[in-house]
C-alpha cells in the first residue's frame, strides 16, 4: 500500500477511534484542565515567608504539655505528696515549660501597607461631643486618689475651655470592677453624636492582680481570630499614665512602669494607633505630681485639637498620617524581631537584583532579635504570690492577716473574739455546733478566680487563672497558720470579759474553716494539707467557688463541704461574683454534678450569699434549679454584709443592697415551698437571726424521730475517717464505706430551731448602741425574739 493510500485512510481510522473512544477521552481532558485550574489557584494563594524556617536543633527540646487547670511551679518533689492519687501531681509539679523558638516573620495574604491611615473618625465639632472615660486600677487607694482628681481637674478645666460645649462630664471607671467586653472588645454604646476618648492611668505591681488579667485580656482580643484586630479603631483617641517605683524598678528594661507601657502598646493595636499623647510616666516617691501635671496638659492639648476638627495632629510633614511613635517597631516587637525594618515578598527580591551585576544580592534570611524586651508575665521563674515587699501585703496585713510563707494566710475571727467574752457564737455553732472560740479561720491560698462584689478584700487579694506561684510545702503552711492563729489568741488574755476556761479551751484547735480570702482548692497540694489537720483531729469546712471542677473531683473527703452559689443564672453569676474564667458556667455547672456525685462520700452544702438588687428578686425558681441538680445535704441562706469600703460603693455595692433578715427569712420560706412543690425534702431546720442566716436541710437525712439532727459528731469523724470504727477502709487515699449520716451529732438546740432566733441563752448578747430592746420591753419574751430577729448585723 502506497503512503498515499496510507493518508488517505488516516482520517477514517481517527474518525473511528474518536467513535469507539470519545467519553473516556472526554472525561480525561475535563479532568487533566480542572487539575491544572486547581494547582494554579493553589499556587497564586499559596501562603509567602519572607524567610526561611529556622533551622532545627540538633537536640530535641522537651516539650511538657499540660493541662490547663493542673498547678505547677512547686518548691519540693511532687511525687512524695501523691498519696491519694490526685489530678494536680500525676504530671509533676516541678516542670519548666520550653517554648519553641519563633522564626522569621511570617506574611500572610496581601501585603499590607506599612502605614495605614489612622486619622479620628469623623468629628463635627459643630453638633458632635467628646466623652472622656478615665479608668484606673488601684490597690492601696493611691493611683485612684490621683484619678479622681485627674478627673475633678479635667471637669474644671472644661468648664473654662473654648470648646467647653464640646466636652462631657469625665466618666470614672475602676478597672477592677468593669466588665471588659463592655469595653475594651468594643467601646459602650453612646449617641450618634457622642465619641469616646479612653484615659487610662496603671500603677505596677511585682504581684498578680487584676491588672495582669486585663493585659492578658487586650492581648487576646487582639489576636482573637473571631475579632476585628482593632475593634476600638472607633474611640477618638487614647492616652496612659503609669506610676512607678524606681528604688525596685530603676529603668524601664528593669520593669519601671512596665505593665503601663504594656496596655499603651496593646491599645496601640487595638485602637489602629490611635494614641493622642504618648505614655507619661512618674516615680511615686519623688516626681508624681509634676509629671502627671505635664501629661494633663498634653491630654487637654490633643482633646482640644480633637474638638477643632484637626484629629489626632499634623503628623509626619508630608504624609498627611498622625505620628506614631511605635509605628516601626510595633509588628517587630510582636513578631520578636526588632533589627528588620523592611519586609519583602519572596518573589519582589528578583526584581532588587540589577541584571548586569555579576553576582546575585546577598539576603540574610536568619536576623533574629538580639535584645529581648522585658515581659511582665516569664515562664522561667516562679515568684511568690504575696512578696513582703507588696501593696497587697502591707493591705492584708493591716487589716489584721498573718501572711504564712508566701501564699497563705490566718485572721482571728470576729465571732472567736465574740465567743471568748461570751457573747455568743457564728451560726456555725448553732447549726452545727462549732464553738467560735475553737475554730482556726485560713486560707492555703490567698488568689482567687473570682472578683465578687461582696468581697470583704475588694481586689486586695491576688486574682489568677491557673497556679503559677512558688508553692509552700503542706507541713510549713499548717505549722505556721496554727503558729499565728495561737498567737492571735494570746494577745485576746488581756482584753476585758475574756472567760478563762474559754481563753484556755482555744488554745486547742478543734476546728478550721478553709474560708477566709482567695479560693483553697486552687492550693496545689489541698489534699496533703487536709490529711495533716484531720491527723491533728481538727475537722475541715472548705469553702470553694465552683470554678474548679478538677481539683473539686479530686479533693479528699472534708468534714463539710461548701459550695458558693451566688446566683442562679449564667447572666447574674457574671455580674456579681465577676469570674475570671470565660467558661466560668460550665464550670459552674460541672461542680454542681460533682457535688451531687459525692454528696454520699461527705457532708456537702449550698452557700447562697443573697444581694438584694443582684441575685434576689425572682430567682427563687433558679435557685430551686440548681438544688434539684446537685442535691446537697445543706442549703445555707445567708444575707450579704457590707464592709462600708469606697471600693465596695465603685463595685455598685452599697447598704442598700444587703437585705434585712425578714427579708431573708421571706426568701427562704419561698425557696422551700418551691423545693417541696418538686418533690425534694427540704425543710427549714435552723437560724441564726444574729448572722442573718437560714439553714434548709434534707429532712431524710438529718432528721431522727422527727426532730432536727443537723450538728455534727466531730469524735466519730475522725474515727470513721481513719478507719478506728469497725466496718470502715481507706481505698486510694480515700475513705470508703462510711456515709454523712455516720457521724450526725445530737439533736439541734430548741433555741437554734427556726422561730427561736437562734442565739445561746447561755451567753450574754450585747447590742449596738440604740439597737437593744427599750428597758420597757424586756419583760416581753416574744417581742425580745422578734427584735433579734432583725437586729442588725454586727461585722
Amino acid at each position: 500500500m502506497s503512503l498515499l493510500d496510507i493518508l488517505t485512510q488516516l482520517p477514517a481510522e481517527l474518525l473511528l477511534i474518536w467513535h469507539d473512544h470519545r467519553v473516556p477521552i472526554l472525561f480525561s481532558a475535563i479532568a487533566l484542565a480542572a487539575f491544572v485550574r486547581l494547582t494554579i489557584y493553589a499556587r497564586t494563594r499559596r501562603t509567602k515567608v519572607s524567610a526561611s524556617p529556622v533551622p532545627g536543633s540538633p537536640i530535641e527540646k522537651k516539650i511538657e504539655i499540660r493541662p490547663e487547670w493542673l498547678p505547677e511551679n512547686t518548691t519540693f518533689n511532687a511525687s512524695a505528696l501523691n498519696i491519694d492519687n490526685h489530678a494536680e501531681d500525676k504530671t509533676g509539679a516541678v516542670a519548666a515549660i520550653v517554648k519553641a523558638k519563633k522564626g522569621p516573620k511570617t506574611v500572610k495574604g496581601r501585603k499590607t501597607p506599612k502605614k495605614a491611615p489612622v486619622a479620628a473618625p469623623s468629628f463635627d465639632h459643630k453638633t458632635d461631643n467628646i466623652q472622656p472615660l478615665v479608668f484606673f486600677q488601684s490597690l492601696s487607694g493611691t493611683t485612684e486618689r490621683y484619678a479622681t482628681q485627674f478627673a475633678k481637674v479635667l471637669t474644671e478645666w472644661k468648664k473654662g475651655c473654648n470648646q467647653s460645649t464640646s466636652f462631657l462630664e469625665p466618666q470614672l471607671h475602676d478597672i477592677s470592677y468593669i466588665e471588659y467586653d463592655d469595653f475594651f472588645i468594643s467601646p459602650p454604646k453612646a449617641d450618634a453624636n457622642t465619641k469616646l476618648f479612653y484615659i487610662i492611668l496603671l500603677p505596677t505591681y511585682n504581684i498578680d492582680t487584676v491588672l495582669d488579667n486585663f493585659l492578658e485580656n487586650l492581648q487576646e482580643t487582639h489576636n482573637d481570630f473571631r475579632i476585628d484586630t482593632a475593634p476600638l479603631r472607633s474611640l477618638l483617641g487614647y492616652s496612659v499614665f503609669g506610676f512607678g517605683d524606681r528604688e525596685g524598678w530603676p529603668t524601664e528594661e528593669e520593669g519601671f512602669c512596665s505593665q503601663a507601657r504594656e496596655v499603651d502598646r496593646w491599645m496601640a493595636r487595638l485602637t489602629g494607633r490611635k494614641r493622642a499623647y504618648p505614655l507619661g510616666m512618674a516615680d511615686v516617691k519623688s516626681e508624681t505630681e509634676d509629671r502627671l501635671q505635664e501629661w494633663r496638659f498634653g491630654v487637654q492639648e490633643a482633646l482640644v485639637e480633637l474638638a477643632e476638627g484637626r484629629g489626632l495632629g499634623d503628623g509626619v510633614q508630608g504624609s498627611g498620617d498622625p505620628a506614631e511613635s511605635d509605628e516601626e517597631e510595633e509588628e517587630d516587637i510582636e513578631e520578636g524581631n526588632a533589627q528588620s525594618t523592611r519586609v519583602d515578598e519572596i518573589e519582589e527580591l528578583g526584581a532588587m537584583v540589577n541584571d548586569s551585576s555579576a553576582s546575585p544580592i546577598p539576603v540574610d534570611f536568619t536576623t533574629y532579635k538580639s535584645k529581648s524586651k522585658p515581659l511582665i508575665k516569664s515562664t522561667a521563674a516562679p515568684k511568690e504570690m504575696v512578696p513582703t515587699t507588696s501593696p497587697t501585703h502591707a493591705a492584708l496585713t493591716k487589716q489584721g492577716y498573718s501572711i504564712i510563707g508566701s501564699h497563705s494566710g490566718v485572721k482571728i475571727c470576729r465571732w472567736t473574739k465574740s465567743a471568748l467574752r461570751g457573747r455568743g457564737s457564728c451560726y456555725k455553732y448553732s447549726f452545727y455546733g462549732i464553738a467560735s472560740h475553737l475554730c482556726m479561720e485560713a486560707t492555703p491560698s490567698l488568689s482567687c478566680s473570682n472578683k465578687c462584689v461582696f468581697c470583704w478584700r475588694h481586689g486586695t487579694n491576688p486574682v489568677g487563672t491557673t497556679w503559677r506561684w512558688i508553692t509552700d510545702a503542706p507541713d510549713l503552711i499548717f505549722d505556721g497558720i496554727t503558729a499565728a492563729h495561737y498567737k492571735k489568741i494570746k494577745m485576746m488574755k488581756g482584753v476585758p470579759g475574756v472567760r478563762a476556761e474559754r481563753f484556755a479551751e482555744a488554745m486547742r484547735i478543734r476546728h478550721c474553716a478553709l474560708s477566709l480570702v482567695g479560693e483553697p482548692i486552687f492550693y496545689p497540694h489541698i489534699n496533703e494539707l487536709l490529711n495533716i489537720m484531720h491527723s491533728n483531729r481538727i475537722s475541715t469546712f472548705l469553702v470553694c467557688n465552683a470554678q474548679h471542677p478538677a481539683q473539686l473531683a479530686t479533693l479528699v473527703p472534708v468534714t463539710q463541704l461548701y459550695v458558693s452559689i451566688d446566683a442562679s443564672n449564667k447572666e447574674s453569676l457574671r455580674k456579681i461574683d465577676r469570674p475570671l474564667h470565660r467558661d466560668f458556667w460550665e464550670r459552674f455547672t460541672t461542680c454542681l454534678d460533682i457535688i451531687r456525685n459525692r454528696r454520699f462520700e461527705q457532708r456537702t452544702v449550698f452557700r447562697l450569699t443573697l444581694v438584694k438588687g443582684f441575685n434576689m428578686a425572682e430567682e427563687v425558681r433558679g435557685y430551686a434549679d440548681l438544688v434539684e441538680r446537685a442535691l446537697p445535704g445543706f442549703v445555707e441562706v445567708k444575707g450579704v454584709t457590707y464592709c462600708g469600703t469606697s471600693a465596695a460603693g465603685s463595685a455598685g455595692l452599697t447598704m442598700q443592697n444587703v437585705p434585712f433578715y425578714d427579708e431573708v427569712a421571706e426568701f427562704v420560706t419561698e425557696l422551700e415551698k418551691e423545693l417541696s412543690s418538686r418533690g425534694l425534702t427540704y425543710g427549714i431546720g435552723a437560724e441564726h437571726a444574729h448572722s442573718c442566716c437560714v439553714l434548709l436541710a434534707d429532712e431524710t437525712r438529718f432528721k431522727r424521730g422527727g426532730k432536727w439532727a443537723t450538728r455534727i459528731d466531730f469524735e466519730r469523724f475522725f474515727d470513721l475517717y481513719e478507719g478506728k470504727v469497725q466496718g470502715t477502709r481507706m481505698e486510694d487515699g480515700k475513705v470508703v464505706g462510711w456515709r454523712p449520716e455516720d457521724y450526725v451529732g445530737g439533736e439541734t438546740p430548741e433555741w437554734a430551731l427556726w422561730g427561736n432566733g437562734g442565739f445561746d441563752p447561755r451567753d450574754q448578747r450585747v447590742y449596738r448602741k440604740g439597737k437593744g430592746p427599750k428597758p420597757e420591753e424586756k419583760s416581753s419574751e416574744g417581742v425580745e425574739i422578734e427584735l433579734a430577729k432583725n437586729a442588725a448585723l454586727e461585722f
